[in-house]
């Protein structure tokens, strides 16, 4: 839902919008979409990472339109940009109240994956 006044934030919407998250990692999923098959891959994707012990990568998150394009915090590099057209479903995980999900088909393999990532506050 759009505020009164959203043509203020019209280029923001159409730019994309930053978040600043680090990431937990990517799990294969059976179907594009559904609440309980994203709560099972986060629940995954959170168990590995905890088990790696390793730190996770920071990364800047831009979502607009186009669909998403992820970066590494620290080299800026380009991880991943995927077109709004390949993702199927997005989650803010019910149990992992800081995790965000989304569902996306793979650009080579046409394989369904489900990547997570930490946000520092749950409102992000």
């Amino acid at each position: 839902e759009l505020p009164e006044n959203w043509t203020d934030t019209r280029e923001t919407l159409l730019e994309g919008m930053l978040f600043s998250l680090k990431y937990m990692g990517m799990t294969l999923v059976e179907q594009p979409k559904g609440e309980e098959l994203s709560a099972a891959a986060v629940k995954r994707i959170v168990a590995t990472a905890k088990a790696s012990g390793k730190k996770l990568q920071k990364v800047t998150l831009k979502v607009s339109p186009r669909g998403i394009v992820l970066n590494d915090s620290g080299t800026n590099e380009l991880i991943e940009n995927v077109s709004i057209y390949r993702i199927s479903y997005c989650t803010a995980d019910k149990i992992h109240d800081k995790v965000f999900a989304y569902i996306a088909q793979n650009q080579l393999n046409e394989n369904l994956e489900c990547h997570a990532f930490l946000c520092t506050k749950r409102k992000m």
